[in-house]
């Protein structure tokens, strides 16, 4: 929805959703991928798929996180419809390389691991609360698996507006 597109990625706890309603109430077109975007699918080919039955409480975590992907369709009609000057993609998906090219600009929340750790255990009752995905979380933050490479780093241990004030400064 933007004549310019931008995807915020990060590990869970960097900020996205923070970025993504600060950005809406400073007037921007923000899209919050975990709610306006995200299902439950095969990455590499973009189908809704129904859990397997889980043989352990660990399968079933990294299950839901390897298959939280995005509608790769509606990722693009999003990003062409030109009603907005920009529109910001804010959330992680695990096939982000399937519509990245139609972003103008990715940015990748970037944070050190005490500050992830902090944040994760002041998680209720969403994802990143339980200690199996927490170690998840850890581990994908400490591999960097599933994060865009070749992205605009933005420090995520700032102040929020000012995480969102550098992201806007890099849009320009």
């Amino acid at each position: 929805m933007g004549v310019r597109n931008f995807l915020v990625e990060g590990v869970s706890c960097a900020g996205k959703t923070a970025v993504c309603h600060t950005l809406r109430g400073r007037g921007y077109h923000a899209l919050n991928g975990d709610r306006d975007l995200a299902f439950k699918g095969d990455p590499a080919t973009g189908q809704p798929i129904d859990p397997p039955r889980f043989s352990s409480d660990a399968d079933r975590v990294l299950w839901i996180h390897e298959h939280q992907i995005w509608d790769e369709d509606k990722v693009r009609v999003l990003a062409a419809d030109q009603s907005h000057p920009m529109t910001f993609f804010c959330g992680g998906s695990r096939n982000f390389r399937r519509f990245i090219g139609v972003f103008d600009k990715v940015f990748v929340l970037d944070l050190d691991e005490a500050t992830l750790v902090r944040r994760l255990a002041g998680r209720k009752d969403e994802w990143g609360s339980h200690p199996l995905e927490r170690d998840l979380v850890v581990r994908e933050f400490r591999t960097k698996d599933g994060i865009p490479t070749n992205a605009t780093l933005i420090d995520a241990t700032a102040a929020l507006d000012t995480v969102v004030d550098a992201i806007l400064a890099e849009c320009d």
